[in-house]
């Protein structure tokens, strides 16, 4: 099996106050409350996800 990058993403912000589309890419990203991860695939599309959040999250590489 070929080593896949991965992600670990952290919601440090709250939701509350943010639009509908931004609470609906967090919960997409499998975040629902502050201090979680999640380790992610890096894709296109889940770069895509935390760029529009990028300000609700922290992102690290997983080893």
């Amino acid at each position: 099996m070929a080593d896949k990058k991965t992600l670990t993403v952290t919601q440090t912000g709250s939701p509350i106050g943010r639009t509908q589309d931004q609470r609906a890419t967090l919960a997409g990203l499998g975040l629902n409350k502050r201090h979680r991860s999640r380790v992610l695939e890096d894709t296109p599309a889940v770069r895509g996800m935390i760029n529009k959040v990028r300000h609700l999250v922290r992102v690290e590489e997983a080893r």
